[in-house]
């Protein structure tokens, strides 16, 4: 065949819509195989057909997150209006959970971002980063408190119902434990406060992807905020040496080094789990997610310079792909799975929604002015310091780094929604105690 001027996603046109009708086909008629290999045809169909779009409107391409909160947006909707077929929206929850591809997807990311860091950037960020999280946790409840004043809502409801939910890691790593904390403490039933706290977690979850467009919008007006997807400030003339380095180590990676970084991301986290399931499972009566040992590991690794530099260079290649390839496909895969319209709509009132926005804004708030003060970027200090501890854990961080287009920032993402969503339980475990 004739190659055509015109491409989708690197392939011919035609080639690309010849087979998502097929794919489309196929799901109207309950044919797709609840398999991987279904859930790619599914999941790539849907994300770049939002994802194209989403980058050819005018406008929504610039300022209001592109092709990839179209996807998420877009496919949230689909379901929420019982448009979506069924087949797909089974094979999309498969691809998020039952295969689990965004385990796969979230590992890359960390352990390419965590090696592909200089080791002296790595070193500074890693021990200011903890106290940017606490910073982040502050700004949320002091926003959260003062516009509880304004409803006259008390600080402890403030507090407990409102921004622990929020800033807590997410739903299964968050809200879920927090509302059995809050039954062990207090000896009162869980279940209104974890149903409030799923549903104000859903809508601060909306509000964070806005924000995080927002912060990308600011950061393209005012360039000196952000460092284009890199945490810790340095200058200029480093950062293009640093980046001229990496593109002769990458251009010299072979199909064999590609090979070594997938299965060093996939021991990372095997080990990971070996840890946090066997060995080490909780410090001081918390538990300790497998992706925080993830970080640590894979961190430590290169801190120490265990890993040869053409696997690290290999791994920054997984990392990029990830981020830049498979975005829109991820994105399709949350907004069928995370978006739950009914169970927003449930607590959205103007009072709720305030809330929410003031949560956010402090945490936004609290986490950049730590991070200019300490060295780093704001922009990148709010995005992850700030709104990955507000947001729906793993898939949350995912949509909102996709809204900020910085997906080279999972790493600190999850540090937020793991390490910090532990924090919050502790913090929330004793501040429980007085109510």
């Amino acid at each position: 065949m004739k190659q055509s001027t015109r491409t989708i996603y690197g392939m011919d046109w035609r080639v690309f819509v010849f087979f998502a009708i097929a794919v489309i086909a196929a799901a109207c008629l309950n044919l797709i195989p609840d398999q991987m290999i279904g859930g790619i045809a599914v999941m790539f169909t849907l994300g770049i057909i939002f994802g194209e779009i989403g980058e050819k409107i005018p406008f929504w391409n610039k300022y209001c997150g592109g092709g990839a909160i179209l996807a998420f947006l877009g496919c949230g909707v689909l379901v929420y209006t019982n448009c979506m077929p069924v087949n797909i929206i089974k094979v999309s929850k498969g691809w998020m959970s039952t295969y689990n591809f965004l385990n796969v997807f979230i590992c890359f990311l960390v352990v390419g971002s965590l090696l592909g860091l200089d080791r002296k950037l790595l070193i500074k960020s890693s021990v200011l980063y903890l106290p940017a999280l606490l910073a982040s946790l502050a700004g949320a409840a002091l926003l959260g408190v003062l516009g509880g004043m304004l409803f006259g809502i008390s600080p402890a409801e403030i507090i407990t119902a409102y921004v622990l939910p929020i800033m807590g890691g997410g739903a299964g790593a968050g809200a879920i434990p927090m509302a059995q904390v809050y039954q062990d403490v207090t000896g009162k039933d869980s279940s209104a406060y974890l149903s409030f706290a799923l549903a104000i977690l859903a809508v601060a979850n909306i509000v964070a992807v806005a924000f995080a467009i927002l912060l990308d919008n600011v950061g393209r007006v005012l360039p000196g905020l952000t460092g284009r997807g890199q945490l810790v400030r340095q200058p200029e003339a480093q950062r293009k040496a640093e980046e001229l380095v990496e593109e002769e180590e990458e251009s010299e990676l072979t199909m064999d080094d590609i090979a070594a970084a997938i299965f060093l991301a996939g021991g990372f986290f095997v080990l990971a789990t070996l840890v946090a399931k066997k060995i080490l499972p909780s410090v001081f009566g918390v538990a300790i997610p497998n992706f925080a040992y993830l970080i640590i590991f894979a961190a430590l690794a290169n801190i120490l310079d265990l890993i040869p530099v053409r696997t690290k260079a290999a791994c920054q290649k997984v990392q990029q792909f990830c981020a830049s390839k498979l975005v829109w496909v991820q994105m399709a895969g949350c907004g069928i799975t995370l978006i739950d319209f009914n169970q927003m709509m449930s607590v959205l009132s103007p009072e709720n929604l305030l809330m929410c926005v003031l949560i956010v804004l402090g945490c936004v708030l609290g986490s950049g002015l730590f991070g200019y003060l300490v060295g780093f970027y704001p922009i990148e200090s709010s995005i992850t310091a700030g709104l990955c501890m507000a947001n729906m854990g793993g898939a949350g961080d995912l949509a909102v780094l996709g809204a900020a287009k910085r997906m080279e920032l999972m790493s600190y993402a999850q540090i937020s929604s793991r390490i910090g969503g532990a924090i919050v339980l502790l913090v929330g475990s004793f501040i429980f105690q007085f109510l």
